[in-house]
């Protein structure tokens, strides 16, 4: 089996979105009537949820009519929010359960028009060179170690100017981590790689950096704030959905290397050369 193959499996849980419209209606939503802020608590699945998007937001010059890529979409959360800033995105996941699930969420909150899911590998993106006026990733380069090919193919599709915005968990100092993650439940399918990687990379594939930002104290305030005390359960609605039942033991990995240091969550955006 390959790793792509090993973290699709990873990641799917069976019968997703039954499991989400049961939490949706245990939190008195009706599905027949969702609107896309009603998912913001399951689909942003990184740390920071919508906070973190609308923060990444910012860096990508949006504006009417733009043409964007998720790289790594999900179940559609983020692309469901640039949707609803009047863009069109065309996201792709490896995850076969992720990628039906998006689209059928996305129809539900009517916003299906702008938005295109396909499975496909982000080594071998399956669009023409050129395609896109921006792109951007959230907590996916973590699960890949070619991030040299990854880059090299955003920038293929990318029309030149382009903005390229990622938001990833990065090495700080050295230290073996912990797993269960989010991302992995063992070490062979994490590839968490520094920023100075990150850079390097980026730069070979033609990008110009334009924006760095360490969002540590952001992730460690924002997981104190939403993560259940030890006696609590988890909320009705939340990314634990995503993640099964060691989520709470995954998270508590992550924060706990996050205060360590060991884990960065970091903004890069680059310009497409």
């Amino acid at each position: 089996m390959t790793v792509e193959q090993q973290v699709a499996d990873y990641y799917t849980r069976g019968k997703l979105e039954d499991k989400i419209m049961t939490a949706l209606r245990s939190a008195g939503k009706d599905p027949d009537h969702l609107r896309a802020e009603d998912l913001a608590q399951i689909d942003e699945f990184h740390l920071g949820g919508r906070q973190a998007t609308e923060a990444l937001a910012e860096f990508l010059q949006l504006r009417s009519g733009m043409h964007l890529l998720d790289v790594g979409c999900g179940i559609g959360g983020p692309a469901r929010y640039f949707a609803g800033r009047d863009c069109e995105i065309t996201g792709i996941d490896l995850t076969e359960e992720f990628v039906s699930t998006a689209v059928s969420l996305s129809r539900r909150v009517k916003l299906d028009e702008k938005l295109t899911f396909r499975q496909a590998s982000a080594l071998s993106l399956p669009f023409a060179e050129g395609t896109f006026d921006g792109a951007y990733t959230i907590h996916v380069c973590m699960n890949i170690a070619d991030k040299a090919s990854v880059f090299r193919e955003v920038a293929r599709v990318l029309k030149r100017g382009a903005r390229f915005a990622i938001y990833d968990l990065m090495r700080g100092k050295d230290g073996t981590l912990t797993f269960p993650a989010p991302w992995a439940q063992t070490p062979e399918t994490s590839f968490v790689a520094s920023i100075e990687d990150y850079r390097r990379h980026l730069e070979a594939a033609g990008f110009r950096i334009e924006h760095q930002r360490d969002r540590r104290e952001f992730a460690i305030e924002f997981m104190q704030r939403t993560m259940p005390g030890a006696s609590g359960g988890p909320p009705v609605l939340g990314v634990h959905l995503l993640m099964g039942e060691q989520a709470p033991l995954m998270l508590k990995n992550v924060y706990t290397a996050i205060v360590a240091g060991e884990l960065i969550p970091v903004e890069l955006v680059a310009i497409a050369g």
